[in-house]
């Protein structure tokens, strides 16, 4: 339906004419408000699903001090990660986020694996929520039916369901899509709190205060020699791949209401207090924990703490919180990815662009949704198959993948920013003259991480190994190396020749055709 004459001869608002000086014009509904922003970074973030699905990898690598002294010293690297981030997204609040910053502050090629990295990474991190999320279901069925959740074949069965209810969600749910992510904020705050009051009064007896703050675990298979190198930095995972997803906040801003604002301070603020609220939901985890080798054998599985400490009844309820929780978060999940597949498509960088960067006449990226989470699927396929420990390994190999891709795609614009210095012009939100030494952390901190997550988590992942076996191995590095390999060479192949970045939709900034017409 065209636009009226008096539609199309209104005045722009503040949002629309920063987005026409930025080259776009306004096609996605932009009714979000500042709290719905924030709100769709929370829920990815997601303290009733990352926390409750990686555990096991901090409990297995490192025990208790990977998480009570863990979580927070992690946070606070994370936390100025997402600073300098609010910095960007202020300044350039776009759909295409980090892609399109990539870009602006440097080359097409930089926006083009920036592109690719992040992509990825959103698509994983919706893959791993959902699959996380049947594996919860699945006990809530177990508990309440003759349901096997043991079964691997069931449990794809029903990631595969959860992932197609997400998508007709945010396809035929366009209307009230916002109004679930704040009602997700608040069940993961109601949700988070009654499970932290069950296990503090419910359990009969407790974990010592020198349990939780000095144990240290190694189930790792690597010799206790590498603990402190090795091992407890494994255990990281839990909290890098929990505190992610915060680029959400970006890819919403065309939607969002005030977003040179609202999408800053949604981005930074979604991390600190999940970072607070993770904290004090993990301690009440290892607090309980007081069945340490039923914990163990079920590879640290959260469910085992709940089960050994709590009675039926309230066993269920801490699941089935749980599992809502997760579900909310892969709603979530799949708007972000969506998004991305959108901005990025609708500058031609996605083969099929012209399907992917539709919109329907509700301003919805119908194609996007749907292409998106059927790549989520198939990046899942290991899951159906079960190491020889029983550990879920292929889950955490989706998770690494998930960290590095988006975590290295955060890394180019971050150090993108710190190159181009005072050039850059800042946006309402700014990290003034801050942004150097938070710059160069949060650079550091990301390299890091992503060498450490795309090693073997275990010796029998390691080729040569007697024990060697493909279903223990950590296949992040390989899918990172394909995206990146297939990137790069279809940049060299054919992309540099055609791909200049940012495609603009609107023929000129509004300040141009202003000054025309008062010519």
């Amino acid at each position: 339906m065209s636009a009226s004459p008096t539609q199309a001869d209104r005045p722009l608002d503040d949002d629309e004419r920063r987005l026409a000086e930025l080259g776009y014009k306004q096609e996605l509904r932009r009714k979000w408000s500042g709290f719905s922003n924030f709100a769709i970074s929370f829920s990815i973030i997601s303290i009733l699903a990352g926390c409750f699905t990686t555990f096991g990898q901090a409990w297995m690598n490192g025990g208790p001090i990977a998480i009570s002294w863990g979580w927070p010293l992690i946070s606070i690297f994370i936390l100025i990660i997402g600073f300098c981030m609010s910095e960007l997204v202020s300044a350039y609040p776009t759909a295409g986020g980090i892609y399109w910053w990539a870009a602006k502050m440097g080359k097409p090629v930089h926006g083009w694996f920036t592109g690719w990295l992040n992509l990825v990474g959103l698509i994983a991190v919706t893959a791993s929520v959902d699959y996380g999320c049947a594996t919860f279901l699945s006990l809530v069925l177990d508990a309440y039916s003759s349901w096997d959740s043991g079964n691997l074949n069931l449990t794809f069965l029903l990631f595969v369901l959860i992932l197609a209810a997400h998508v007709a969600i945010n396809i035929w749910g366009h209307n009230i899509i916002d109004v679930l992510q704040n009602v997700s904020v608040w069940w993961h705050v109601a949700g988070a709190a009654v499970v932290v009051l069950i296990l503090v009064f419910v359990p009969e007896k407790h974990q010592s205060l020198s349990f939780v703050f000095t144990e240290r675990f190694n189930n790792s298979g690597y010799s206790d020699a590498t603990y402190w190198f090795l091992v407890l930095p494994f255990g990281f995972l839990l909290t890098q791949y929990t505190i992610t997803g915060f680029d959400a906040c970006a890819h919403v801003s065309e939607e969002t209401k005030g977003a040179s604002t609202a999408a800053a301070k949604g981005l930074w603020q979604s991390i600190f207090y999940s970072a607070i609220g993770g904290w004090i939901l993990l301690l009440a985890f290892l607090f309980a924990a007081t069945d340490v080798e039923a914990i163990t054998a079920a590879n640290g599985f959260s469910g085992a703490i709940f089960e050994t400490a709590l009675s039926a009844g309230f066993f269920k309820a801490v699941i089935l919180i749980s599992t809502i929780g997760q579900f909310f978060c892969g709603m979530s999940c799949v708007t972000s990815m969506s998004r991305m597949t959108y901005a990025f498509s609708r500058d031609r960088a996605v083969p099929g662009w012209r399907l992917w960067s539709k919109v329907d006449r509700n301003g919805t990226p119908v194609n996007a949704i749907i292409g998106a989470a059927i790549a989520g699927l198939v990046l899942t396929l290991p899951a159906l198959y079960k190491s020889p420990s029983g550990a879920p390994t292929a889950f955490y190999a989706v998770v690494s993948v998930a960290v590095i891709g988006l975590y290295l795609a955060f890394l180019i614009p971050i150090y993108l920013r710190l190159r181009m210095g005072d050039r850059f012009v800042p946006g309402p939100w700014t990290l003034g003259s801050k942004y150097k030494v938070l710059g160069w952390i949060a650079v550091v901190e990301i390299i890091v991480v992503s060498i450490y997550f795309i090693m073997p988590f275990t010796p029998t992942a390691i080729p040569g190994n007697k024990d060697f076996t493909f279903t223990a191995v950590n296949y992040a590095p390989i899918a990172i190396l394909i995206v990146i390999g297939g990137a790069a060479a279809w940049w060299f192949m054919s992309a540099k020749h055609w791909f200049t970045g940012p495609i603009r939709t609107i023929d000129e900034a509004p300040e141009s055709a202003t000054a025309k017409a008062t010519e």
